[in-house]
């Protein structure tokens, strides 16, 4: 399995994300969205930057059961019920994604969202992940 992530430098220096990921591999992990559900189901309540780190901390759980690392992650795709507080928050978000994911970031996008499914979350994380 071979990821590389492209940042042409005709592009604004990515922060967080990277413009591109080519993946060639045999397994394609499509990832649920994962919020800050407790392994009970029940919402974990607290602020934007510790709901990001169990709904991360839930997505690499499930692809760490499908045989994946945060390595081959090819894309992951961010709502959030609040962009601006996401934003605001960009810095600590970004500790917690290395602290948890590493130093490397797939392909992203952050979409706000009026509501997800359990009303007291306020980010949810979806991903697809390339694996040998």
């Amino acid at each position: 399995m071979s990821l590389e992530r492209v940042n042409p430098a005709e592009l604004s220096p990515p922060t967080g994300f990277s413009h591109a990921v080519t993946a060639t591999g045999s397994r394609i992990v499509f990832l649920a969205g994962q919020t800050a559900l407790d392994p009970d189901g029940k919402p974990v309540r607290g602020t934007l930057p510790e709901q990001f780190e169990r709904a991360l901390t839930n997505l690499l759980a499930a692809l760490h059961a499908a045989g994946g690392t945060p390595a081959d992650l090819a894309r992951v795709t961010v709502y959030a019920t609040d962009v601006a507080d996401y934003r605001a928050n960009a810095s600590r978000l970004g500790r917690i994604w290395r602290q948890l994911a590493g130093r490397d970031y797939p392909a992203m996008a952050v979409i706000g969202a009026v509501r997800l499914w359990d009303e007291e979350c306020l980010v949810e994380l979806e991903g697809v992940a390339v694996l040998e």
